[in-house]
């Protein structure tokens, strides 16, 4: 996806980090104080202040710019999609984002929350992996939210579905496909 950070980076996070990446060396750039700088905006400080941080090397590698003591990793935001982007999510997100990447059915009883305050996701809302808007892909533009990912279809029957939403309130992303996942605004 052009702008689905959230999902592109976790993707390629989950193939990394999550599962113990060893270190990259870092390439011109912001500087890590930078990074963690933006990083701590995808979520509030009292979550982002305890998060191990990362960033995403050219290439696709994962660097830990700060180990962290609370269960939630965050990332800063991806300089190649318009807008703020960067974004945080709890350990329950990387069975969901692992699965995804592999086109497999996300584990069960697994619920994962992420955060996106900084910004919003610029995205296809019917197609989990398409890369650019299209007449038939239902490309919409989500603000500050949060994400709740894997939780039991009943949970997503009580949100709105359709393919264009409102994304001024919660909705569904990608209904009907095994990674639905719930978008709820914060602004």
């Amino acid at each position: 996806m052009r702008a689905t950070y959230v999902l592109v980076s976790l993707v390629i996070f989950s193939a990394g980090a999550v599962s113990g990446a060893t270190p990259a060396k870092k390439a011109a750039g912001p500087s890590d104080a930078e990074l963690i700088a933006s990083a701590m905006k995808a979520a509030p400080s009292s979550v982002a202040k305890g998060a191990t941080i990362v960033t995403m090397e050219k290439g696709g590698a994962m660097r830990t710019l700060r180990k962290g003591t609370n269960g939630f990793t965050c990332m800063p935001d991806n300089p190649e999609t318009p807008g703020p982007d960067p974004m945080c999510f709890d350990a329950g997100s990387a069975g969901w984002i692992h699965a995804w990447l592999n086109h497999q059915t996300p584990p069960s009883g697994k619920i994962g929350f992420m955060y996106m305050l900084a910004g919003g996701t610029d995205a296809s809302n019917t197609d989990p992996y398409a890369t650019k808007p299209t007449a038939s892909n239902h490309w919409v533009k989500t603000g500050p939210h949060i994400m709740i990912v894997g939780a039991e279809g009943a949970f997503y029957d009580a949100y709105p579905k359709a393919a264009d939403p409102d994304t001024s309130v919660p909705y569904v992303m990608w209904a009907g496909t095994p990674y639905q996942h719930l978008m709820a605004p914060v602004k």
